[in-house]
């Protein structure tokens, strides 16, 4: 089912009906005809849409609310084709590709570059509202420019293994030391704060410059040949909460977030802001151990979002 606005305005009132087609246009509306926008059916479009009719009508306008069913799966097909991105995806997917293939970008601006293609990936997907090869093709090309950027930066990130994740009891994993690679980001700091919080509330935290250097009696993590690494499709985050059976919702919400910005996948809208600022954490803590104490409150926090939302 659809919603559509059906609006006209008197030919002289320009700056409304620019604000109008603005606002229709950043939510992803489809043009059934002329002066008629439609969207997917929930309340989240109903309520802007009925935000934008009230504004036409105080301009001098007209609008109406619509509701939409499809008679049948042909014209379903027909209503869903309207809101084909393939145009837009394109020059997207056609950047990435020329990203992967030049060699001349140092780590930084190549990771420049990568953040900005991650937000446009973020907002074309964001009203990608039947999702198909397109967006697909896409994800894969950034994931391919992420890991490239991620064997620049990071020789040592692990390669996932194949094995049966294990549910452990959290009594045996009691102040204990765990050890992970130096100067870490984002596994690393997600993985130290879900230790550090839901695992082990004693835990002391080890950075290695080499994973060489673990010691015997340490818990390694996130490192090749580390007890708890990549398995399979999980990243270390999300290996640590199924290891020790953490599957509530709010974790499992955070822990994409983690996956996509460790190894890319599916967009979340939250990533790019927690990547924002523990950049900017990393950038101003040269210490380690200070860094995990600054990044904890920003993890605790986006946990209560996820929690509350």
């Amino acid at each position: 089912m659809l919603i559509g606005l059906a609006l006209s305005l008197p030919s002289h009132t320009t700056t409304p009906r620019t604000k109008a087609w603005r606002a229709l246009k950043a939510m992803g509306a489809a043009v059934l005809r002329d002066g008629v926008y439609v969207l997917p059916a929930g309340l989240a479009h109903e309520g802007r849409l009925s935000e934008i009719a009230s504004e036409v009508v105080q301009a001098g306008g007209a609008a109406e609310l619509l509701s939409l069913h499809a008679r049948d799966a042909e014209q379903s097909a027909r209503f869903a084709a309207l809101f084909d991105r393939r145009e837009e995806f394109a020059p997207l997917v056609a950047q990435l590709q020329a990203l992967l293939a030049d060699d001349t970008f140092d780590a930084p601006a190549m990771e420049r570059h990568l953040r900005r293609f991650r937000r446009q990936l973020e907002q074309i997907t964001s009203i990608d509202f039947f999702p198909g090869e397109a967006q697909a093709q896409a994800v894969r090309a950034l994931d391919a420019c992420a890991a490239k950027l991620a064997a620049m930066v990071s020789p040592d990130e692990p390669r996932p293994i194949h094995k049966r994740i294990t549910l452990l009891s959290r009594a045996d994993y009691q102040d204990r030391l765990w050890a992970t690679r130096a100067r870490p980001w984002i596994d690393r700091l997600a993985s130290a704060w879900l230790i550090a919080r839901h695992i082990d509330t004693d835990a002391r935290f080890l950075w290695l410059a080499r994973p060489g250097d673990c010691p015997s009696d340490a818990l390694g993590f996130d490192f090749d040949g580390a007890m708890f690494t990549h398995v399979d499709g999980l990243v270390t985050f999300e290996t640590l909460l199924a290891s020790f059976g953490l599957n509530n919702e709010a974790l499992a919400r955070l822990g994409a977030v983690i996956h996509y910005l460790d190894v890319g996948g599916i967009p979340v809208p939250e990533a790019t802001g927690l990547a924002a600022i523990l950049d900017g954490l990393r950038r101003r803590e040269a210490d380690d151990d200070q860094l995990l104490v600054a990044a904890l409150p920003v993890f605790d926090a986006l946990l209560q979002h996820f929690t509350t939302d």
